[in-house]
């Protein structure tokens, strides 16, 4: 990683949701995914990434709004790097806390984001203002407030979808795989043991499991691993009971993939999170 790269991370008791505001030069991260919602906006330099299938490049003022499992990576291409800040919301928070302010919201729907980027001048002013509050630690009142008003003008850009479930779109034989891999994330699974369970060869496995997900069947799973080991870390476990417990070999095997996708070691992670010392 460049040496001029730092990132600052804090987690509100409260809400559990993450702030972080970092900086880059070059190679940012790998692709991966959260299992939150991420909003956030582009502070200085050009950002720019891949997600749902497309390259965005986003500029200073700019509104990034990612989905739980969306795919991304980043990296920053010009002399100085950029700049960001994002929030990582948990589903269930944002979707108990928009409920209020939406009259009919309807039953078995999921939140989703209408675009990746947005120019909302409005949208980017309140990520700010609610990413000061939370990452700073200010009282409780003046939190929920900024909470209030980023929520507010979040709903433009909230739609609602089916939640997810059996899909028409997706191959089959990629969401069978995709089943296969939740149930067995410890089992350490082959290609050719995944191949075999699904009836089929390892090669058209790859090439469907891709064109559904982006990631092949072995990047899905060690992002699997790294989603279950981020929500242990954040509960005190120590990055090697987290790494015993999710299936990784040993503590430095989670260590070199955290990094690659976080840019945080995992115990600077369960520190972060947890105030519990290394």
């Amino acid at each position: 990683m460049h040496t001029a790269n730092w990132v600052d991370f804090s987690r509100d008791q409260d809400t559990g949701i993450e702030s972080i505001r970092a900086h880059f030069e070059g190679h940012a991260f790998d692709p991966h995914w959260h299992d939150t919602y991420a909003v956030g906006l582009t502070e200085q330099g050009v950002q720019r990434f891949h997600a749902r299938r497309e390259r965005h490049v986003s500029t200073p003022g700019r509104v990034i709004l990612l989905e739980p499992g969306e795919v991304h990576d980043g990296v920053g291409p010009e002399p100085g790097g950029f700049t960001y800040r994002l929030l990582y919301l948990d589903p269930q928070w944002l979707s108990r806390a928009l409920v209020g302010l939406f009259e009919q919201a309807p039953p078995r729907h999921e939140i989703a984001f209408a675009a990746t980027l947005s120019d909302d001048s409005s949208l980017a002013h309140a990520i700010g203002s609610a990413f000061e509050a939370l990452h700073t630690g200010d009282i409780r009142m003046a939190r929920q407030a900024a909470l209030d008003r980023l929520l507010d003008r979040l709903t433009r850009h909230v739609s609602w979808r089916q939640q997810s479930g059996p899909s028409l779109i997706m191959p089959s034989l990629a969401r069978r795989a995709q089943e296969y891999l939740h149930d067995h994330m410890m089992d350490d699974p082959g290609l050719d043991d995944l191949a075999a369970a699904l009836g089929t060869d390892r090669f058209r496995l790859s090439r469907a499991f891709k064109a559904a997900f982006g990631l092949a069947p072995h990047a899905y799973l060690v992002q699997l691993r790294l989603a279950r080991a981020r929500r242990l870390l954040a509960g005190g476990f120590s990055p090697a009971d987290a790494a015993a417990a999710v299936g990784f070999a040993d503590q430095s095997h989670l260590g070199r993939w955290f990094r690659r996708a976080y840019a945080l070691t995992p115990a600077q992670y369960r520190r972060l999170c947890s105030k519990l010392p290394d």
